[in-house]
């Protein structure tokens, strides 16, 4: 596991048509039933399901039928930041493409995690690389039916980088932060802290401090260009903001959980595919875990390899200074720190982006804990939010 050093902050917070094999009329019409029996029970949230098959003189569970039937494709999404190495690492090494074997992977990449949550939801993409924050406020909207948490990626990494002459919340009155998107998870973390400082912040507009969502990418320049005064960001966005554009930073996100530890990125999949093909899940998971390893145990290698990775996904490398600032910010770890999801959401409705939910079943970690298994590793905790 990659070591922190110090923080330099001052403390503050569709099934798709089934193939496979020969096609006989007795195929497809067990093909048939099973993507029937399928839509009807995912529509449900069903966790455990079963198709009739006739033919053989009784009922057989999806999964087990399923896990023979790898899907032809997963499309992953992920962000180009150091927050989603794991992604980055996976793809640019070929830990994926090496573990899904026959399934062909296809990536796309978001700027933050409502934008994939809806991408997700919508059919468009089948896994996803994203903050809790997002994974929290789809669980809870669409009643647990839309996706399900099966890894973490990476703890911190997310700081409030100001202008230099800003020291105090009190200063920030007045003043236009940023941060990547309405409801994501630093603009979460950015509303839950302004509020705990008694300073009004509205998802719209107005209150004591403005919060524009904007991408990463022309928050530097609108920073660099005076428009900003600030924002919350995640890796290695905020490092960006200090060493090109001579921010400060205000809050390391780290200084504000019990001992230093808080989800900024997780793995998640829809509940569709997860049902449709356990299979291929858990060799996405396996490419994960491999990536998240292969990052713990090659931090000389690390940053060249997420370099490449960035450069596909962003179109530009970042300086040595900048990725290697960002990456002292950062744990990699397929841990989701389940134990901080109750306060994670409660910030969510302090920020009055989120509703209070019951998130009883966000995760399923016993795919997970299976390849954990395998290597002689303890079981992680969904901290009761779940099935280990």
């Amino acid at each position: 596991m990659a070591t922190k050093k110090p923080a330099e902050s001052a403390k503050g917070p569709r099934t798709r048509r089934i193939v496979a094999g020969e096609k006989r009329p007795r195929r497809r019409a067990l093909e048939g039933a099973m993507a029937a029996g399928l839509a009807l029970l995912i529509g449900a949230g069903a966790v455990v399901a079963s198709v009739s098959a006739e033919h053989r003189g009784k009922t057989v569970p999806v999964a087990e039928i399923q896990q023979r039937t790898p899907a032809a494709k997963l499309r992953l999404g992920y962000f180009g930041n150091v927050t989603h190495a794991p992604a980055l690492v996976g793809l640019q090494q070929g830990f994926f493409a090496k573990e899904l074997g026959t399934t062909k992977l296809s990536s796309q990449v978001f700027n933050a995690g409502p934008a994939a949550v809806e991408a997700l939801n919508a059919g468009a993409i089948d896994a996803a690389y994203l903050g809790p924050n997002p994974a929290i406020n789809s669980y809870a909207t669409s009643r647990g039916a839309s996706l399900r948490i099966i890894a973490g990626a990476a703890s911190g990494g997310a700081e409030l980088v100001v202008k230099p002459g800003i020291n105090s919340a009190a200063d920030l009155k007045g003043k236009v932060l940023a941060s990547p998107q309405l409801g994501g998870t630093q603009d979460v973390a950015l509303r839950s802290w302004l509020t705990g400082q008694g300073l009004e912040t509205r998802p719209g507009s107005g209150g004591d401090v403005t919060i524009n969502p904007t991408d990463n990418a022309q928050t530097l320049k609108l920073f660099q260009d005076g428009q900003l005064d600030g924002a919350w960001l995640p890796e290695p966005w905020a490092s960006r903001l200090v060493r090109q554009a001579g921010a400060k930073v205000l809050v390391d996100e780290k200084d504000l959980w019990d001992g230093g530890q808080f989800a900024s990125t997780v793995l998640v999949v829809s509940v569709s595919f997860v049902h449709a093909h356990p299979q291929t899940v858990e060799q996405l998971l396996r490419g994960h875990v491999e990536s998240v390893s292969w990052l713990q145990d090659h931090p000389g290698q690390a940053e060249s390899v997420i370099n490449a990775g960035l450069q596909a996904a962003a179109g530009s490398p970042l300086p040595p200074e900048v990725i290697k600032r960002a990456l002292s910010k950062l744990v990699f770890t397929v841990d989701p720190l389940a134990n901080t999801f109750h306060e994670l959401l409660q910030h969510g409705v302090d920020a009055g982006v989120t509703k209070p939910a019951d998130i009883n079943g966000i995760f399923d970690l016993r795919l997970l804990n299976k390849l954990r298994s395998e290597a002689g590793q303890p079981d992680l905790s969904p901290a009761g939010l779940g099935l280990k």
